[in-house]
């Protein structure tokens, strides 16, 4: 003797209904799972509980943003307002162009340029040539720049040796002075500098 049917309509007893949630939830997902497998299908489901919390299952061989797309397509509902579409068409034009500059950059390398043809081929020689001049010239302004400022440091450092020996030569004066001054003081005589009167006679017997 076979089950009764049950009636569906919704369970009013909180915990019979977590509890079938629960039940028929997991059975969704595994019947998911098991038509991916056996009938090679794309399938994604997406549960919401009446607390929000979600549970999710998308196929291996497709993530679920590519399948929601393939969904609007061939359903013709539109699942994003215009302002995400101009931000997908936008990230899709940023993944473009760098997937171009990589390219590019492969060319310049030597890389990746049995595919182009004689005029490409010359552009990536002349786009190189471009760029040897460009380094050449800042290498030489890199170069004049570290000779000017060596020249500075050696005009910087001769004004310093210059102006030391000065103060050295000023030190030593001083401290001469200084001790001829203590050897007076110390003898009890000072040198008297000579009158002009007397200079002038003893210059008048040299003379004679």
């Amino acid at each position: 003797m076979g089950r009764g049917k049950i009636e569906i309509k919704r369970i009013e007893n909180a915990n019979n209904r977590v509890v079938t949630f629960s039940k028929r939830r997991n059975g969704l997902v595994k019947k998911a799972k098991e038509i991916t497998v056996l009938c090679d299908a794309k399938v994604a489901l997406i549960i919401f509980a009446s607390n929000g919390k979600m549970t999710d299952y998308c196929c291996p061989s497709m993530d679920l943003g590519a399948m929601l797309d393939q969904y609007q397509k061939l359903s013709g509902k539109k699942l994003w307002d215009t302002k995400h579409e101009n931000l997908n068409n936008e990230i899709d034009r940023i993944k473009k162009e760098n997937d171009s500059l990589q390219l590019e950059l492969r060319h310049l390398k030597g890389e990746d340029i049995q595919s182009l043809n004689l005029k490409n081929l010359m552009a990536v020689e002349h786009a190189i040539e471009h760029g040897l001049d460009k380094a050449r010239d800042h290498q030489m302004e890199f170069l004049m720049t570290k000779r000017r400022n060596e020249k500075m440091l050696v005009e910087e450092n001769r004004q310093l040796s210059f102006q030391l020996q000065q103060q050295e030569m000023a030190i030593a004066s001083n401290t001469r002075g200084m001790m001829m001054r203590d050897q007076d003081e110390q003898f009890g005589y000072r040198v008297q500098p000579i009158q002009p009167n007397l200079q002038e006679k003893i210059m008048s017997l040299v003379i004679d």
